[in-house]
């Protein structure tokens, strides 16, 4: 499922820029579809207009009915009823997904036996200081399980000895939920860190959900704001 609000807080329209002739959802769109990892791929929208690209395109779309704040609250609202075990999500503005960490994903659930862990996402390794200091890019710190502690648009953790072997990850925008685990975030209300930092991962910590972080290489470019758009183009040498 993915998730596709048009009005972005940040960068209205973004879903719907031009990204090597073709709209950003509809990049990330068929990037997911051409994993060949699912059996079903849709788009889940709020927006008339991302609606008509993706079916004009051919593509798979459904019209939420309710407003939502969250991408999960919107897949959830259209898998609620559908007779399914695990849901991934990835974000309509990730049109630079990847198979290796989808599968990478995937895979935690066929090894959960006891179906301990109730959701999983993507960490990257951030090196660069304007990376970690720049509150767009989530961070993510985990316990020595890798099990999400907490995430924050703040520098997590703080180097406060200025010890070189300190590491910094972020968070890819990217789910796979076990269906109870989505539901339950659905009928949740908005919880305040959740609120606070705007994170949506942060309500499932704080209802005691727990999230394992899976650690990915491959650094994607997710569109947050007009920059990461011209980052995107030159990646694909436009």
């Amino acid at each position: 499922m993915i998730p596709a609000r048009y009005s972005a807080t940040r960068f209205p329209g973004k879903l719907m820029k031009n990204l090597g002739g073709k709209t950003v959802i509809l990049t990330t769109y068929e990037a997911t579809v051409n994993t060949n990892l699912f059996d079903e791929v849709y788009v889940v929208t709020d927006s008339e207009i991302i609606f008509n690209n993706i079916s004009e395109a051919g593509g798979k779309v459904i019209m939420s009915i309710k407003d939502h704040e969250c991408g999960s609250d919107r897949i959830a609202e259209v898998v609620e009823n559908l007779d399914v075990d695990v849901v991934v999500n990835v974000q309509g503005d990730e049109p630079f997904i990847d198979v290796v960490s989808l599968s990478k994903l995937i895979e935690v659930f066929k090894n959960d036996i006891n179906k301990e862990i109730d959701l999983a996402s993507l960490k990257v390794e951030i090196l660069n200081k304007d990376d970690i200091l720049n509150p767009n890019n989530v961070k993510v710190i985990t316990d020595n399980f890798g099990f999400a502690l907490y995430f924050s648009r703040s520098i997590i953790p703080f180097n406060r000895a200025n010890d070189l072997n300190v590491k910094y990850y972020k968070h890819k925008g990217v789910y796979a939920f076990r269906k109870k685990t989505l539901i339950d975030f659905y009928h949740t209300d908005l919880t305040p860190l959740e609120a606070s930092e705007k994170i949506e991962a942060l309500r499932y910590l704080e209802v005691g959900k727990k999230i394992k972080m899976i650690e990915t290489e491959i650094e994607s470019i997710g569109i947050d704001t007009p920059e990461d758009l011209e980052k995107a183009k030159k990646h694909l040498n436009l």
